[in-house]
C-alpha cells in the first residue's frame, strides 16, 4: 500500500471526537468502512500476530477510545515515563503500561516502520500496527514500579514475569473491525455509544462502579448511597475481560448483575460491560479505572476499600493498604477529569436490621458479614445463605452455577527431567486416588500426549511450549467439568508451565509438583539410552544436556524422585490435596 493511499487513513486518525456530556477528547482508532476494507485487504500481505486474551482486551479498548488518549501501544519513551512517573512523554497522566509483547523470534523479523496485522484467535484481522519501537523491557523493574512487588502470588506479577514475552512493540494502530463477542452483545457498549446514550436519556451526572465479583445487598447499598451523595445516576460497569484467577466466571456474574438491576429505582442504574484485562494493580489500577470511566462518559467514580487489590502476599499480608488507592487518586484528582467518590465498605448491623457504612458502626452494633470463602462454603454445602446478605435471585444463579456437594476439579502437573520418575509417581498416585474415590481421573502422560494430542510437533522451544499448552487446555476442560487431570510432561520452560496454570486456574486448582531428581540419577535410570545419545550429539535439544530445564521457583510441592518409593511420595501428594480441601478421603 502506497503512502499516498494511506494519507486519508492517517488524516482520519488525526481527527478527534468530542462527544458530550463528559469525558473530554475521545480518540477512536477505527477507520471508516471503506478505508477499513482497503486496510483489511492490505493486511493479508503482512506479517501477522495472533493475540492472546490480554492483548485482545487491550486492543479492543485502544481501538474504541476507552484508553484515550493512547493511539496505539506505548513506545519505549512513553513506556519508561509510565513505569517511572505514571506519565506519557507529553506529561499526560497514564498509570499502566500498555505495550504489545512478542517473542524474540517474532521480533527478529521486524524493523522500525514495518506494519504487522493483529488478529484474533481465529485469524480474523482486527488492526494494523505500524511498528515504531522494538525494545526489551526490564520486566522485574516494571513489576517493582507498577505493582510494588516481585511476589508471584500477585496475579499481575505472575502474568508479567511468567507469561509475558521478552520484547515489546510500540506504535500507532489503525482499526479494521472490533473483536466479535457472541455473549451479552446488547451490554457491550463503546465509549462513543454510551456517551450518546447518556445524552439521549438526559443523564448529566453519572457515577461509575467497578466490580469483578457478583453484587450482593452490601454492594447495592454502597452504590445507591454513593449515587445519592453526588446526585448522580449509576453506571454499573463490571470488568469482563480477564480478572483474578479463581473469580466467578463473567457469564455467571453478568446474570447476577441483571438479576440485581430491578432492585434499583426505575431509571437510576444502567449495566454496561467493560472488556478490560485487569492487572490487579491496586492504587495504579484505580487511577487507570478512573481514566477509563471518564472516557466512557462518567462524571464520578466510586473507589472503595483496597480497590483492585489482589489480596494477600506469600506471607499472608495484604499487597496494598486499604486506602492506598484512594490516596493516590486524591493526589491526581485535579487532572483526572472525573470526580472520585471514596466510599467505605457497607456492613450489616443485625440489631438495626440495616446496612451502615463501616465508619458509622457503633460500639454496641452486632455487625455480621460473609466472606467470599464462607459464601463458597455455603454454596458447596447447600446451607442457607441469610437473606440480609444477598437477594434470592442472585443466590439462585450462584447455586445453579455451583451446585451443592459438587466436587471441585483440579489438575496435578508433574514436571521434571526425563527419568525423574514423574510417570511412575503419577501412576502410584492415580491408583491410590481410585482406591478411595470414584471421581473421574484422566492421565495426560508426556509420551502418550506426544503420540496422540501433539503428534507432528518437534522439540524446538516453540513446539515444546505448544505441547504443554495443549496439555494445559485439555486439563482445563477436565477440571472445568469437575474432574481430576494428572499431567506428567517434562515441561522444561517456565513460561509454558505458567500458561498451562493460567488455563487450568480459570476453572479450578493447579497443583505443580516438581520431581527434582538429580541429573545423574536420571541418567543412571535411562533404559532407552537417550541421555547417552544426547551426550554423543545424536539427539538435539535434549533437556538437561543440550537444552535447559528451568527449575520451578514456587511449585506447590517439590519431591525427590529418588528420595522415597513412588507409593510413599504419592501419599505425600494425597496429604497435600487433603490439606487444600480437594480430597476428603
Amino acid at each position: 500500500m502506497s503512502q499516498s493511499a494511506l494519507a486519508p487513513i492517517h488524516q482520519a486518525l488525526d481527527d478527534e471526537l468530542l462527544i458530550p456530556p463528559h469525558g473530554g477528547t475521545l480518540k477512536e482508532l477505527y477507520l471508516s468502512p471503506a478505508e477499513a476494507e482497503v486496510l483489511k485487504q492490505h493486511s493479508a500481505s503482512l506479517l501477522a500476530l495472533d493475540l492472546n486474551t490480554r492483548q485482545l482486551c487491550d486492543l479492543e479498548l485502544l481501538l474504541n477510545g476507552a484508553f484515550s488518549p493512547l493511539e496505539g501501544f506505548l513506545t519505549e519513551r512513553d513506556y519508561q515515563g509510565v513505569v517511572e512517573e505514571l506519565r506519557l512523554v507529553d506529561g499526560t497522566l497514564w498509570p499502566i503500561p500498555i505495550a504489545l509483547d512478542v517473542s524474540e523470534d517474532f521480533a527478529a523479523q521486524l524493523t522500525a516502520g514495518r506494519e504487522i496485522a493483529l488478529r484474533d484467535t481465529q485469524g480474523v484481522p482486527l488492526a494494523v500496527l505500524e511498528v515504531q519501537d522494538i525494545y526489551r523491557p526490564d520486566l522485574e523493574h516494571e513489576a517493582r514500579q507498577v505493582f510494588g512487588t516481585l511476589d508471584r502470588a500477585h496475579p499481575g506479577v505472575a502474568e508479567l514475569l511468567e507469561r509475558t514475552q521478552p520484547v515489546y512493540l510500540g506504535g500507532r494502530l489503525r482499526g479494521i473491525q472490533p473483536p466479535v463477542h457472541y455473549d451479552f452483545a446488547e451490554l457491550r457498549d463503546t465509549p462513543r455509544y454510551l456517551r450518546q446514550w447518556f445524552e439521549d436519556n438526559g443523564w448529566s451526572r453519572i457515577v461509575a462502579f467497578q466490580t469483578r465479583n457478583p453484587m450482593h445487598r452490601a454492594h447495592r447499598e454502597l452504590t445507591l448511597r454513593a449515587a445519592q451523595k453526588v446526585g448522580a445516576k449509576l453506571l454499573i460497569q463490571p470488568s469482563v475481560g480477564r480478572t483474578k484467577p479463581g473469580d466467578v466466571d463473567h457469564y455467571t456474574r453478568v446474570r447476577c448483575y441483571r438479576a440485581l438491576l430491578p432492585q434499583y429505582p426505575a431509571d437510576s442504574a444502567k449495566l454496561s460491560l467493560l472488556p478490560l484485562a485487569m492487572r490487579m494493580g491496586g492504587p495504579r489500577e484505580a487511577v487507570w479505572h478512573a481514566i477509563i470511566r471518564k472516557n466512557y462518559g462518567a462524571s464520578h467514580f466510586i473507589v472503595g476499600r483496597d480497590h483492585a487489590g489482589p489480596g494477600n502476599d506469600s506471607n499472608g499480608k495484604p499487597f496494598y493498604g486499604p486506602f492506598e488507592a484512594q490516596q493516590l487518586l486524591e493526589r491526581y484528582q485535579d487532572e483526572l477529569g472525573i470526580q472520585v467518590v471514596p466510599f467505605p465498605a457497607m456492613v450489616y448491623a443485625a440489631n438495626r436490621d440495616t446496612y451502615v457504612p463501616s465508619t458509622e458502626v457503633a460500639a454496641d452494633d452486632d455487625v455480621r458479614d460473609i466472606s467470599g470463602t464462607q459464601l463458597r462454603r455455603h454454596l458447596h454445602e447447600g446451607s442457607e445463605i441469610p437473606s440480609w446478605f444477598s437477594f434470592p435471585e442472585v443466590v439462585r444463579i450462584l447455586r445453579e452455577r455451583h451446585p451443592a456437594q459438587a466436587p471441585k476439579g483440579f489438575a496435578l502437573f508433574f514436571t521434571g527431567l526425563s527419568g525423574a520418575g514423574k510417570s511412575t509417581i503419577a501412576q502410584a498416585l492415580v491408583s491410590q486416588l481410585l482406591e478411595h474415590t470414584s471421581r473421574a481421573v484422566t492421565v495426560l502422560d508426556g509420551d502418550e500426549v506426544r503420540r496422540h494430542l501433539s503428534r507432528g510437533l518437534g522439540f524446538s522451544r516453540e513446539d515444546r511450549a505448544a505441547n504443554v499448552t495443549r496439555i494445559g487446555y485439555v486439563a482445563s476442560e477436565i477440571v472445568r467439568h469437575g474432574g481430576i487431570a494428572v499431567c506428567a510432561p517434562i515441561a522444561p520452560y517456565a513460561d509454558a508451565r505458567a500458561e498451562a496454570r493460567n488455563l487450568v486456574e480459570a476453572h479450578g486448582d493447579f497443583i505443580e509438583i516438581h520431581v527434582a531428581t538429580a541429573l545423574e540419577v536420571c541418567e543412571a535410570r535411562d533404559r532407552k539410552g537417550l541421555y547417552a545419545q544426547a551426550r554423543a550429539g545424536k539427539i538435539a535439544h535434549f533437556t538437561g544436556i543440550s537444552d535447559p530445564y528451568e527449575v520451578p521457583e514456587q511449585p506447590e510441592l517439590r519431591v525427590d524422585g529418588n528420595g522415597a518409593a513412588p507409593g510413599v511420595l504419592a501419599q505425600h501428594i494425597l496429604g497435600l490435596l487433603r490439606d487444600r480441601g480437594l480430597l476428603t478421603v
